[in-house]
């Protein structure tokens, strides 16, 4: 099954946080987290379109601004989501630099910042580069459960974990997978083009069945027929969650493997030996072992550590392997596990 986007960290695991999800058609892009960004080519920093911050420690946050210089001639907006203080920090970022040269004549690029918390949005603010960046507020849609984001294809869910600061950790769910058949479409005489995107994306959003199509210019079909037919097979969508900078406790388990929970493919920080739990803790970071416990209870299929300390630098086999020892097998049985704290209280 072709997958709706390709996820990639963005820096080593010895290096700062961040994931790039790579949309395998079209010119777009998301980040979590922007860190350290020179590892990604402007060619790919220039796609994207959505910013997802955890919180704004140094190492999750640097990198806006080489995102800025790159984008600031370019006419587009880039959306910015991250927990309470988000847009304060971005203006702060803006108000670092002048802007004399910029007018009503300038490039009309747009970063459009919201604050959230469980409750909803907190704050919603647009920085216009012709304006010179000077804040505006803006009205904020209402904020459905932990939706952050609502598209037709997808859309991006938080939770509010608890890192000493609010630090929030993302869920990238699509919404119902669709893929092309070739022998199928081949046998109906159809060609591959641009016409299979468009039906990809009525399938998605539960277009009328009689929506039609035009795969050349002498020949109509509709959505019904193309899945009687077999040429598009939908299956569950993709999901893939980013959780980082987390202290290992009840309420932080809880929500994380909630998010988590049947995910394709998650990235977690698993930075300290379990030896060293004691600092991870002091510095509310996961263990190895903690780590890989949370994808287990989570039942992920693939589970990807990341963010180490680099005290353990020419060691990352003794991380890899704590995280493999408690990853395990997950199930649905496991989930309950981590509400009562049985699972906390043996690790600690």
């Amino acid at each position: 099954m072709t997958l709706l986007v390709q996820p990639r960290l963005v820096n080593d695991p010895f290096s700062d946080a961040g994931l790039l999800l790579d949309f395998r058609f079209g010119n777009r892009a998301m980040l979590f987290d922007i860190g350290d960004l020179s590892p990604l080519s402007p060619r790919e920093i220039l796609r994207v379109s959505h910013v997802f911050v955890s919180h704004m420690h140094m190492d999750h946050f640097a990198g806006f601004d080489r995102l800025l210089r790159l984008f600031l001639y370019r006419n587009k907006t880039v959306h910015f989501f991250g927990p309470p203080g988000l847009t304060e920090a971005v203006q702060a970022k803006l108000n670092a630099y002048t802007w004399n040269l910029l007018d009503e004549q300038s490039h009309d690029f747009m970063i459009a910042a919201c604050d959230w918390t469980p409750a909803g949005f907190r704050h919603s603010r647009l920085f216009r580069a012709r304006s010179g960046f000077a804040r505006q507020d803006t009205a904020s849609n209402p904020a459905e459960g932990n939706i952050l984001l609502d598209d037709p294809d997808f859309r991006i869910e938080a939770a509010m974990l608890d890192h000493g600061v609010p630090c929030l950790a993302f869920a990238f769910q699509e919404k119902i997978r669709v893929n092309v058949q070739k022998p199928q479409l081949e046998a109906l005489g159809l060609p591959v083009g641009p016409w299979l995107s468009e039906a990809k994306r009525a399938v998605r959003r539960r277009a009328d069945p009689e929506t039609t199509l035009a795969p050349t210019a002498d020949r109509h079909i509709s959505v019904g027929e193309l899945l009687g037919a077999g040429v598009l097979r939908t299956g569950p969508g993709q999901k893939i969650v980013y959780a980082t900078d987390l202290a290992f406790n009840e309420a932080n388990l809880a929500r994380v493997v909630a998010l988590a929970h049947g995910a394709n493919q998650l990235f977690i920080e698993a930075g300290f030996l379990q030896e060293d739990r004691e600092l991870a803790a002091a510095k509310r970071h996961l263990t190895a072992a903690e780590a890989g416990t949370i994808a287990r209870l989570a039942g992920v299929e693939h589970a990807v550590p990341m963010h180490f300390s680099p005290r353990y630098l020419g060691h990352e086999d003794r991380l890899h392997a704590e995280f493999a020892a408690h990853l395990g097998v997950g199930s649905a049985s496991h989930v309950s596990k981590s509400r009562d704290g049985r699972v906390f209280d043996h690790l600690r």
